[in-house]
């Protein structure tokens, strides 16, 4: 596998020049007749139409979104952009679009690529409650400006000329180059702005400068530089519970007043206290910077090469700072214990309200254990990518296309770092307001440093790259004027890796002995910025100094974690005949071909500290056809029967994990948790069928159903009592735990009973079926200036659920049916623009129905939360621009309009979670061009 990188980076660089004369540009899955040469578009209404010719022309079922200028994309976020697109669903941080899910399916199954190679990036999220971190294969779209790119596709259905993966579709992101434009081209754009949350002056910079060269009998070049800069800070605020689970007293004792039915109804167990009670402010930092560059030579008209480069940066540097409980269970319960000589007080429980359900709504303790937590992150990621790519029209049947290049996206959280204050005192927690509503009122003074004390300190940081090289070959042939054969080669390589780093409970010793001084002003800040309450927080340099806490010192003494590394390697061939003639009197173009790939893995990682690489390789073959024909003036019935895979995540791949002895009393009780790197990919078998009808200038209206049979969906499974040889686990493994809990008694074996064994496993098959339905129009049936009005709609329509049974519970007879994670049954996306020469105005608004994010199928009634999701959005967003002269443009962009909440669920109750919300905000622009 060395050996093949080393390969691919020499031909990337040029040191292989031989090899490219027959390199051409390979978009993903866009043949020859499909790809628009020249994209020069101005305003909206024109960005609309070329965006229609584009999905007018494709054999495949595809959307485009179009820039309506040079470095001047129809929304700031490329996430929220693609959104607009029927079957498309978004999630968003700070109030700006993150990942994309498409179809039913969620963000790990829609492929990214970047200017006709795959690609991925990922970033994280603030928020745990959110995946903060995660190790998979979702596209972060946050990382790039929206003014680098002049194009998106949306690809919906699967051609075998495509590279097999992303299930759900395949989005394609294009840079511009010199050749979509004619000779010298300048443009800028300056948009300084603000959010309500956080008033701040937040600024957006774009530039462009393209030129060429040349004659077409004597050869062109051209060559195009781009780039944009962003800052601004954001804050997202709210409140939020870690849940909710049953409790009794927990320790505490009851005041004069409570009444004795409140009293034997908290001892019950039978009440759910939510856990957390969190005021919380999530603010950040953002820096952004995004370089393209791109060249391009065309020798003759027979021959086209580009070099295309992209560098991004996306750094995030943040502070979240919450007030909440502490006592058992994170609720206001607890106390009456005694920690190394200091004790821990009764907390009080004054009064009590809960509703039929047993949900407590109100409670007022006394002495209740409340935290300030103050944590500071500093968030980096770069992306670089070079791509080299040509088409070579050899004769009048023959053409030759070719890409090769390489991608390296870099994450890095290098502090991660908690402070924790800590008090006991009086509080009261309020959810009668609503479902979502909640506050705390605190009965002491939170600014005053003397009614706190240190507590604990927890350090972190996490690392991960990702990197792919690519190489493509193909070839063209017309066997016929209606007839073209089409053969290839795709060369793929793909690695992943990762670390972690804990210090955990510092500081917490010295409290518990004694040796902390109470003493905390000397750290100690006021913080205002929550709308219900102010509190202290900690200067955490000031502390770090204050406590003599050496965090390098701290983290060097620790062992990384979660620790390990995948690598694929996939070659791939396809054979695709196209078809293009007429059936009758009506234009019939379709594609139907094979690809056949082979994907080799090796997964390493740790179990109990030690080394372990797992190897696993599959292999398949798979069919695709699309047609259209168009059965009458305008009108396009669309059909596609296809075949498709998904590679398992990242996360559910690797090869660490932990064996355990979880035994009380002298019993061995063996808990072995650990992935699986020889899980299979999912299948789909796919149908897809649309009509479409194009009138006027602009207009459209399209009818479209797809249905999708997904098969090896994974999740996790637990199995009991098995023998440890069923685990595949070396032996070693087991007889070094068996030592360690003073058992040196017993002797490893395969037969020794493993307790429960914890790992993903391919479980289930789903059905997922949907609707989409899409308009837009020019009213030129108005009169006069109302004939500028337009619209632009479209709503989804999907069904989607699955069993989340593990094997075991299905041999129970159990069965957990729910939706499936990530799909929303109603999307809904409405635009109405005016737009005249001078001026143009638009509104936006983008529904997404509530949706679930995370099933858990084995939730006791105790540890309750079966699964965790968000109640439904509607954003809305608005823009206008005031065109001074040909050169000079004015705009004004105000972006979530109504502040929208996002509510975040927990449990089949659908109790609060988490909810935010993060301003509105506004931008006005300057744009010129030459």
């Amino acid at each position: 596998m060395t050996f093949k990188r080393s390969i691919l980076c020499l031909a990337i660089y040029g040191i292989l020049p031989t090899a490219t004369s027959a390199i051409a540009q390979t978009e993903p899955s866009n043949s020859e007749e499909n790809v628009i040469e020249k994209i020069s578009v101005t305003g909206f209404r024109e960005s609309l139409s070329s965006a229609r010719q584009l999905k007018r022309e494709a054999t495949i079922i595809r959307d485009s979104i179009v820039a309506e200028d040079i470095a001047d994309f129809p929304d700031l976020n490329l996430a929220e952009a693609i959104q607009r697109v029927p079957g498309v669903a978004i999630n968003r941080e700070a109030g700006e679009g993150r990942r994309v899910s498409l179809r039913g399916l969620g963000p790990d199954f829609t492929r990214v690529q970047l200017n006709g190679m795959e690609v991925l990036g990922n970033v994280d999220s603030p928020q745990d409650s959110r995946g903060q971190r995660s190790r998979d294969r979702a596209f972060d779209f946050n990382i790039f400006a929206a003014e680098l790119f002049n194009r998106i596709d949306i690809e919906k259905t699967y051609a075998a000329e495509q590279d097999e993966g992303g299930m759900a579709g395949t989005i394609g992101l294009f840079t511009a180059r010199p050749f979509d434009y004619d000779g010298f081209n300048l443009a800028t754009r300056f948009q300084p702005g603000t959010n309500t949350a956080t008033e701040d002056a937040q600024y957006r910079v774009a530039g462009l400068i393209s030129n060429t060269w040349g004659s077409e009998d004597n050869g062109e070049f051209g060559a195009l530089i781009s780039v944009a800069v962003s800052s601004r800070e954001t804050q997202e605020q709210g409140f939020n519970t870690f849940r909710w689970r049953l409790r009794n007293s927990q320790g505490s004792t009851f005041g004069e007043n409570l009444p004795q039915s409140d009293i034997d109804a908290i001892n019950s167990g039978d009440l759910r206290f939510p856990r957390g009670n969190r005021q919380s402010v999530w603010s950040a930092d953002q820096d952004r910077l995004g370089i393209t560059g791109s060249l391009q030579w065309r020798p003759t008209q027979d021959a086209e090469f580009t070099l295309d480069v992209l560098h991004g940066e996306f750094t995030n540097d943040r502070e979240e700072i919450h007030i909440s409980s502490r006592g058992n269970g994170s609720t206001f319960l607890g106390g009456g214990t005694t920690v190394n000589g200091i004790e821990f007080p009764n907390s009080q429980i004054n009064a009590i309200e809960f509703n039929d359900d047993n949900e407590v709504l109100f409670l007022d303790v006394s002495g209740a254990n409340i935290s300030s937590e103050t944590r500071i992150q500093q968030a980096e990621n770069t992306f670089d990518q070079v791509v080299l790519s040509g088409k070579w029209t050899v004769s009048d049947t023959v053409r030759v296309s070719g890409l090769v290049g390489t991608e390296k996206s870099d994450y890095s959280l290098p502090k991660s770092d908690k402070f924790y204050l800590e008090t006991f005192n009086d509080v009261t927690a309020d959810y009668r307001a609503g479902r979502f509503e909640a506050s705390n009122t605190f009965g002491f003074n939170t600014l005053d440093p003397n009614e706190w004390r240190a507590h604990e300190i927890d350090l972190e940081e996490f690392e991960q790259s990702s990197e792919f090289d690519v190489a493509k070959i193909a070839l063209d042939y017309a066997l016929t004027d209606t007839l073209t054969l089409k053969t290839g080669f795709n060369m793929r390589l793909f690695s992943n890796s990762g670390s972690r780093l804990t210090a955990n409970n510092l500081l917490r010793s010295e409290w518990q002995s004694g040796e902390v001084d109470d003493d905390i002003s000397a750290i100690a800040r006021p913080f205002s910025e929550h709308d219900d309450n102010v509190w202290l927080a900690v200067d955490q340099s000031a502390a770090f100094e204050f406590f003599n806490v050496n965090r390098e010192q701290a983290l060097a003494e620790q062992s990384p974690s979660n620790n390990f590394t995948i690598e694929e390697d996939t070659n791939a061939v396809f054979l695709q005949l196209d078809v293009n003639t007429e059936l009758g009197y009506m234009p019939f173009n379709a594609n139907v071909g094979v690809r056949y790939f082979q994907t080799d893995i090796s997964s390493t990682g740790e179990i109990n500290g030690e080394i372990t690489t797992v190897s696993n390789d599959y292999d398949d073959t798979l069919f695709a056809f699309n047609s259209s024909l168009e059965v009458a003036e305008d009108w396009i019935v669309r059909a596609a029967l296809s075949e498709n895979i998904n590679r398992p995540s990242l996360g559910a791949l690797n090869a660490t994990g932990s064996v355990s002895d979880r035994g009380a009393g002298g019993m061995i009780e063996i808990v072995a948790d650990v992935g699986n790197p020889a899980l299979s990919p999912f299948k789909s078998n796919n149908i897809d069928i649309s009509v479409e009808h194009y009138f006027g200038d602009f207009g459209f209206v399209g009818l479209g159903l797809f249905y999708k049979e997904v098969d090896g969906i994974v999740g996790q499974n637990t199995a009991l009592n098995i023998n440890f040889g069923e685990t595949n686990l070396p032996i070693d493994l087991l007889q070094v735990v068996l030592d360690s809990s003073g058992r040196d008694d017993l002797v490893a074996s395969s037969e020794f009973p493993v307790t429960r064994f914890i790992r993903p496993v391919n479980l289930s098959e789903t059905d997922i079926t949907g609707v989409e339905l899409a308009m837009q129009s020019d009213f030129t049936f108005l009169p006069g200036h109302w004939s500028n009005l337009g619209f632009v709609g479209n709503v989804t329509l999907t069904d989607a659920e699955l069993d989340y049974a593990t094997p075991d519970q299905i041999a129970n007879g159990v069965s957990v049916v729910l939706p499936l994670t990530g799909v929303s049954d109603t999307l809904a996306n409405f635009t109405l623009y005016y737009e005249s020469k001078r001026f143009g105005a638009r509104i936006s608004a983008n529904y997404r129905s509530d949706w679930i994010q995370q099933v858990t199928p084995t939730a006791t009634e105790r540890s309750e939360e079966d699964r965790r999701g968000f109640n439904a959005t509607t954003y809305v967003d608005a823009s206008a621009f005031y065109q001074v002269n040909e050169s000079l443009k004015l705009t004004l962009e105000a972006i979530n309009l109504t502040d929208e909440r996002e509510e975040q669920f927990s449990d089949e109750a659908r109790r609060l979670y988490n909810v935010t919300q993060a301003g509105t905000t506004f931008l006005f622009g300057v744009s010129y061009r030459i």
